[in-house]
């Protein structure tokens, strides 16, 4: 939802979705709001005629719907959890959750055989990539020069330096967009977008409309221009975006600014320093296969950038892999957060999902997607990789304390051994975590009274669920996407009955499919569907 949309003014995003270069003209203020509408009057969500409809107008001030009967996991532990319960919803928040609550007449949500949850959060995704899709499932970061699979084509050398640089604003804008509602459609309703494609203005507003026109909530990440592409303007375009789309906190979309420390001392400097003084967080990919380590070092002690630039709370930092202990002691004690690309890191070479120096620590990461062009956004899939990996990596250390002769095969854990990761453990990890790293906390990542209604319901009752035994269990052990009946963004729903509302996937698939075509041809790459 756009900033207009939140402030109860209805614009029309048709063309956004459906026209080329029509998201530059939606930037502005000029639709009218719709004639007649007392937008503002308090009444119940009308519910249409047809019950398997959604309620109308949801999420617009004094709508009321009521969720009824689902089993609710609030993730807050204040609120706690339901076998069966309601969620009453007014407007964008949550009014109430419990058992059996009066709603006079609101407009109804059927959950039952349902799990009612708060929707996924991803701290860290390139969406801008989603036209390249699965093109490097084999690939690696940078090339090992071992002439393998995996080492030709690779991360680094096509897509940052030779298939970026070639795209257009409306490339940015239809990938942002089909990549949002892909995402959305998976229950993620919140998104830390990270969009290195900033080789001109143009291009930043088209990667920012398109997550406004998304309808989710989105941090947009304000990185630099992959390829370095001529006459760009990072990070010195971070004063007008912040200016132009984000001087309100009371919007659905907000900025984060990117400051990768392996462009060099005086970049990490300026874009540091712009974005301390706009008030914004601090996001970076720090890992060592990019030789990260020592400037890692020298951040952690102060003594970054031109010598003075050192890591504090607002740092989001991305992998986290191949750091000194000491820099991760100063990550803890400076309270920044850590975002964690289990599927990735551990196909892509990035080094180690540092899950086990975070227990040490007393920390907890957030969960991300980081590429589709190597491994899918889905979160379920992140969230069994976590807990997955973590146990394997804990169970061998387990089964080492013996030697594998009886009596001493299956040896207790010695003191000291880190806990096995649970399904709570990951689904914290994919929800509040998630918006505590992106500064939501306070608007969502919870089923509280009085934060915004970003939810999800998951259908229970479908083949590879029932019979419903254990709720966290269902939905890390066993869900995927097509158990994400119904999502809901500020009240306002976005999927419905396994459907996303207002959407026309055919033509946006056309118009991703058009700008797979033109980079292709553009970046000189012969399209192989086998190779």
């Amino acid at each position: 939802m756009c900033k207009l949309c939140d402030e109860g003014k209805p614009q029309d995003h048709a063309r956004s979705q459906l026209g080329r270069r029509d998201f530059l003209k939606a930037s502005t203020a000029t639709a009218a709001a719709a004639a007649g509408m007392n937008l503002f009057a308090a009444r119940p969500v009308a519910a249409r005629d047809d019950d398997d409809d959604a309620p109308r107008d949801s999420g617009r001030p004094g709508r009321r719907y009521i969720i009824r009967g689902g089993s609710v996991m609030s993730m807050d532990p204040q609120v706690g959890d339901f076998a069966k319960a309601d969620v009453l919803v007014e407007g964008k928040k949550i009014l109430a959750v419990g058992t059996n609550l009066q709603a006079g007449g609101a407009g109804e949500i059927d959950a039952r055989g349902k799990i009612v949850m708060p929707g996924f959060v991803d701290t860290h995704h390139h969406q801008f990539e989603t036209a390249l899709r699965s093109f490097l499932a084999n690939g690696i970061l940078i090339n090992d020069g071992s002439g393998s699979p995996s080492a030709n084509p690779t991360y680094y050398e096509f897509i940052l330096l030779t298939f970026a640089p070639k795209y257009r604003p409306e490339d940015v804008y239809i990938s942002e967009l089909f990549g949002g509602l892909a995402q959305l459609d998976d229950g993620v309703t919140a998104v830390h977008d990270v969009s290195q494609i900033h080789h001109s203005p143009e291009h930043s507003d088209a990667a920012i409309q398109a997550l406004f026109d998304t309808g989710r909530r989105a941090a947009f990440g304000y990185f630099e221009s992959a390829g370095g592409v001529a006459g760009n303007q990072y990070p010195s375009d971070a004063l007008r975006i912040k200016k132009q789309w984000f001087s309100s906190s009371d919007q659905l979309v907000h900025m984060i600014m990117g400051g990768e420390v392996y462009l060099g001392d005086a970049t990490t400097d300026q874009s540091w320093t712009i974005g301390r003084q706009l008030d914004l967080q601090i996001a970076a990919h720090i890992l060592s296969p990019f030789g990260i380590r020592p400037t890692f070092d020298k951040l952690a002690a102060g003594t970054g950038g031109n010598g003075h630039i050192g890591i504090g709370p607002d740092n989001l930092f991305i992998h986290m892999t191949g750091m000194a202990d000491a820099a991760w002691q100063k990550v803890k004690d400076v309270g920044a957060q850590v975002s964690i690309a289990f599927p990735i890191e551990m196909n892509m070479r990035h080094g180690s999902p540092p899950i086990l120096k975070l227990q040490s620590l007393g920390m907890e990461p957030s969960l991300s997607t980081d590429v589709e062009v190597t491994m899918t956004a889905d979160f379920f899939t992140q969230m069994r990789v976590c807990m997955n990996m973590q146990r394997m990596v804990v169970n061998q250390m387990v089964l080492e304390q013996g030697d594998f002769y009886p009596p001493n095969q299956w040896p207790t854990p010695a003191a000291g051994t880190p806990a096995l990761l649970n399904v709570r453990d990951v689904l914290r990890f994919a929800t509040i975590n998630g918006a505590k790293h992106l500064r939501l906390d306070g608007k969502t990542g919870s089923l509280t009274p009085g934060k915004e209604a970003d939810i999800i319901i998951l259908d229970a009752t479908a083949i590879n669920v029932a019979p419903l035994n254990n709720v966290p269990g269902a939905v890390v052990s066993l869900m995927d996407r097509t158990n994400v009946e119904t999502v809901i963004v500020a009240g306002k729903v976005r999927k419905w009955k396994g459907q996303l509302v207002d959407v026309d996937l055919p033509h946006l698939r056309r118009q991703l499919e058009a700008s797979r075509d033109h980079l292709f041809a553009a970046a000189g790459i012969a399209q192989d569907l086998f190779h």
